[in-house]
């Protein structure tokens, strides 16, 4: 959003939250579906017969008006006709012209479609890209210029090593880059592992094997050594149930066509027409 935006809703923020620092809970009128909503934290609030109310539409057309009145040049005609949706549709298109992204845009204003939020914005698609290399462009100026340089090919090689490196027996590690084993190689347990569909005996053998040590361990009276089997084996089976699982969204099945003849063959059951 634009600095004087920013400046104006840093404004509205400082004003109506509370002593906790919080934007107090208030339930407002939706005149269009004429239904009350549950209390949210709204902007535009204020304190009235000792709580906290919505502003009013009319108390919204009022002011605006208003301002309007301040702004208007003499000669240039009648004040311009509004919507409170154009407010909306004004939003919208100064955000992306400053570089929001459109689909950042779409989770703001609530819409399922992007399309929809495309629509909103008064410019062309090309229009909306040139804005967003211009948002990147001044953040990048802003930013030490060496985090921008080209990389040495020992850096290159080391970042593509890292990748190499994810790749255990059991499928793929989703740790960060730069970042080391925080497991001891211990892939089983790990929540980062992303297992294989083709690793599944191995596993299943890994859950066997862990299954058949806890029964020496307890045998011996290892208690120490069976608490922590148990551990592996547990997280052994959740991967287990993870690759089931993948395996069978993966799974197409087959519903059928009926044929001709089984919808022919099916008959109207008609009611019993009254003798009256």
């Amino acid at each position: 959003m634009s600095p004087e935006l920013a400046d104006v809703l840093s404004a509205i923020v400082s004003r109506v939250r509370g002593s906790t620092g919080m934007i107090p809970l208030v339930a407002s009128y939706d005149y269009l579906e004429r239904v009350w909503n549950p209390p949210m934290p709204l902007l535009f609030q204020w304190r009235f017969g000792g709580e906290n109310r919505q502003v009013s539409k009319n108390t919204f057309r009022r002011s605006i008006n208003e301002a309007l009145q301040l702004i208007h040049r003499p000669g240039a005609g009648e004040t311009p006709a509004y919507a409170f949706h154009d407010f909306r549709r004004i939003f919208t298109t100064e955000a992306i012209l400053n570089g929001m992204p459109p689909h950042i845009a779409q989770l703001i204003l609530g819409h399922k479609d992007i399309n929809t939020t495309m629509g909103y914005k008064a410019v062309y698609p090309q229009e909306a890209i040139n804005g967003h290399r211009a948002f990147i462009a001044r953040r990048r100026s802003l930013r030490p210029s060496e985090e921008y340089r080209i990389p040495t090919d020992s850096e290159w090689e080391e970042f593509l090593g890292h990748f190499e490196r994810r790749k255990v027996a059991l499928g793929e590690c989703g740790r960060a880059y730069g970042t080391s084993c925080q497991h001891e190689h211990s892939c089983v347990r790990c929540s980062l592992l992303r297992p294989d569909l083709a690793r599944r005996p191995r596993l299943a053998e890994i859950r066997d094997n862990l299954t058949a040590r806890i029964a020496e361990a307890e045998q011996h009276g290892w208690i120490g050594e069976a608490e922590n089997l148990r551990t592996s084996l547990t997280h052994a089976e959740d991967k287990l149930a993870q690759l089931d699982e993948r395996a069978r969204r993966a799974t197409t099945v087959s519903l059928g066509i009926p044929a001709f003849r089984e919808i022919a063959g099916r008959t109207a059951a008609h009611p019993a027409r009254s003798s009256r």
